[in-house]
Order: structure tokens, then C-alpha cells, then sequence
């Protein structure tokens, strides 16, 4: 397999629709509550004045991932300058840790809380307990699952990470139903079971996929094509590289070329990364991923990742600084999607914002340019 580069960021409509704009480290508990300042300050979009002396909840799931580390950061600093008091907590991806900090966060009176959940499913005595309180929760990025305590979602388009993978594989191999004449072999890597967002990551890649498995075009000789059989816990890069070690060494030790792997995020296209390089000598594949991590983002200019699904978290931390000026002030929140996440108790209304397409011919604009990261960052 002779791999291309796409000569301009994706063909046609698919360039067009992904260039509007919306992701691992040291662990530790952040106690701190910053003081609240006097005076309510415009929030950065130009909404609703933040009103005086309310006071945020911010619960973030770990800092082992560079994304989390950004998103929590990133709404800390927004959140204050929006003139509000902040309680930020990780969790070191425990459920229970989670929680309880959750709880804390409500009894020390959080007026608004903002969650990423680690296991969207399991924090039923917390959302009761707000509900109970009447205090409003937006989920952040993480869908919080089987409860009506969740007041709003948001997000990015997260169907549409998936959708750009697939596509950058179709176009980059230039694939057609129609032409069975050259044949690929792909593995993939999904995300956290518990997460429900890495579903919406795998889905929408496979719906651009599954025509050319079906067809013969692509064949993934592991054999592992459902999400139960390729998902991986907790995002983690380690866990990643032991499976794909493993398909290495049954499947392409005798020489066979794996030609694309489709990776849902930058984590697990690291430990696929890894694996590569301890056990793969054929010739190199085609690698996606998403969050344009530091190291993958280096990986990226190096040849030895193709792709990363840009979420700029600056932009999602901004939107939900409006939305949380918009709860206290008691407007109208702005929503974008009132049909796709159900939660198993109800449709949460939700504000999507867009993924943008990275690659080694835009990084530069799209991260350094844009002040995401300095250059030497990814030195």
C-alpha cells in the first residue's frame, strides 16, 4: 500500500464542513477554590454578566490526559474572568473519588456545576443530590448517563470526529466500492467503554467505513470490528499498545503490511504508535487520532501519525461560560441540539461546537498561530 497525502485538508465539502471552530501527566488533587472577585465582569462572548458572587463547580475526570489538564484550566480561567468563584477537582479517573467531590462541591454551596464524568453511568447519588438542591449540572464533553439532574450538554460534534477519520482514510487511499482491484488491511482502536462519547467517535467512522469492509476493500484480519472487541479502558495509551502488540505479533509477524489504523484518539494512536515501533517492520500505516496532543502533535510532523481532529477546548470552555451566565441570569440558554443525546432518562438539550481537521500541512496555523501552543512546545 502506497499511502497519499491529501493536497489540500480534505476534498470538497469535507474541507468546508470541518473549518468551524471547538482533547496525559502528573496526578494530583486540586483543593483550591479561588476567591470570588467583587464585581460581575462581561462574560468573553459578549453575553450576560456573570452574577455577583455565584460560585462554580468544576469536576474534571484526571490529569493523566493532556486534554483535561487544558479543559480544566481553560474553564478555570474563564469561569474567573467572568467574575465567578471556582471549586476545580480531578478525580484520578476514580468513580467514587468523583463523587464525592461532586457532593463537597454542593454542600460548599456551587450554585452551577460543570462535569465531566468518568464512568457516565455511575454518578447517581451526586446528580440526585444536586437535583435535590436544585442545583442545575451542565455535562461537559461526557454525556452523564440515566438521570434527569443533567440541565444541559456540552460538546463537540462528536459523530463528526468519527466521520472526518474515516473520510481522511477514504481519501487518502482514494477508495471506491466499486474498485475491489486493491485490497487493505486496517485494525482499529476505540475508546472507554464508559465514556459515551468514544460510541459517537466509533460510529461515525465505521458509518464512512463499513461499505468498503463489506466490500473487501478493507479487511481487518484480527477479526476485531465491534466496539466491545476494540474499545479501550480509560483511553489508556498502555493498554493500547498491549493489544496492538499483540494483533503484531499473531496477525503481521509474517510480513503482512498493516495499512491503516484507525485510532479514536491521540492516547490510544500513541500506544498503537508505540507497538509500531517495538514490533512492526512493514511498511507504514495510515494512523488517525484526535485531540492534537503535544506528543502526538510531534509524532504528526515526524511522519508517524497522519492525522489528529483538532478540539479546540479554548472554544468549548468559553461556550460554557455563557451558558452558566445565561443559567444564573435566568435567560434563555443557547442550545444547538435538542434530538441526538438521550441519556436514557431524556434527551439532553446540547451546544455542539465543530471539530477542525489537522495535519502536517496545517498544524502551524491551526495550533501555533492560534496561540494553542508555542512552537517550541513541539520541538
Amino acid at each position: 500500500m502506497k499511502k497519499k497525502l491529501l493536497s489540500v485538508l480534505l476534498t470538497g465539502a469535507m474541507a468546508a464542513s470541518m473549518f468551524v471552530g471547538c482533547g496525559t501527566s502528573t496526578e494530583t488533587t486540586d483543593n483550591s477554590a479561588p476567591a470570588s472577585t467583587d464585581t460581575a465582569t462581561e462574560s468573553t462572548d459578549g453575553g450576560a454578566a456573570a452574577a455577583t458572587g455565584k460560585k462554580v463547580g468544576v469536576a474534571m475526570p484526571t490529569k493523566d490526559l493532556q486534554r483535561w489538564n487544558q479543559d480544566g484550566e481553560n474553564m478555570q480561567k474563564e469561569l474567573e474572568a467572568a467574575g465567578y468563584e471556582v471549586e476545580l477537582q480531578y478525580a484520578s479517573n476514580d468513580t467514587q473519588t468523583q463523587i464525592s467531590q461532586i457532593e463537597t462541591m454542593i454542600n460548599d454551596g456551587c450554585d452551577v456545576l460543570v462535569i465531566a464524568a468518568i464512568e457516565a453511568s455511575s454518578l447517581g447519588e451526586a446528580m440526585d443530590m444536586a437535583a435535590e438542591q436544585n442545583i442545575p449540572v451542565i455535562a461537559y464533553d461526557r454525556l452523564i448517563m440515566n438521570t434527569d439532574a443533567v440541565s444541559y450538554y456540552a460538546t463537540f460534534d462528536n459523530k463528526k470526529v468519527g466521520e472526518v477519520q474515516g473520510q481522511y482514510i477514504v481519501d487518502t487511499l482514494g477508495l471506491d466500492v466499486s474498485d475491489t482491484s486493491k485490497t487493505y488491511t486496517m485494525e482499529i482502536t476505540a475508546g472507554d467503554p464508559g465514556d459515551n462519547n468514544a460510541n459517537f467517535f466509533y460510529s461515525g467512522a465505521m458509518e464512512v467505513l463499513d461499505q468498503y469492509i463489506d466490500a473487501g476493500i478493507i479487511e481487518i484480519k484480527s477479526g476485531q470490528r465491534e466496539f466491545s472487541d476494540v474499545a479501550t479502558a480509560q483511553w489508556a495509551t498502555e493498554k493500547a499498545q498491549s493489544r496492538m502488540e499483540n494483533i503484531l505479533s499473531t496477525y503481521y509477524a509474517d510480513g503482512t503490511d498493516l495499512d491503516i489504523c484507525l485510532c479514536s484518539n491521540d492516547s490510544t494512536a500513541l500506544g498503537v504508535e508505540n507497538a509500531l515501533a517495538a514490533n512492526y517492520n512493514g511498511q507504514y500505516p495510515i494512523i488517525t487520532g484526535q485531540d492534537c496532543d503535544i506528543e502526538n502533535t510531534k509524532n504528526m510532523i515526524a511522519g508517524k501519525q497522519s492525522m489528529s481532529v483538532f478540539k479546540d477546548t479554548r472554544t468549548l470552555a468559553s461556550q460554557v461560560v455563557k451558558m452558566v451566565g445565561q443559567i444564573l441570569n435566568g435567560e434563555k440558554v443557547d442550545v444547538n441540539d435538542t434530538e441526538t443525546y438521550d441519556n436514557g432518562n431524556k434527551v439532553v438539550e446540547s451546544f455542539l461546537c465543530e471539530p477542525k481537521f489537522a495535519d502536517v500541512n496545517n498544524y502551524k496555523e491551526l495550533l501555533i498561530d492560534s496561540g494553542y501552543y508555542t512552537e517550541d512546545q513541539l520541538q
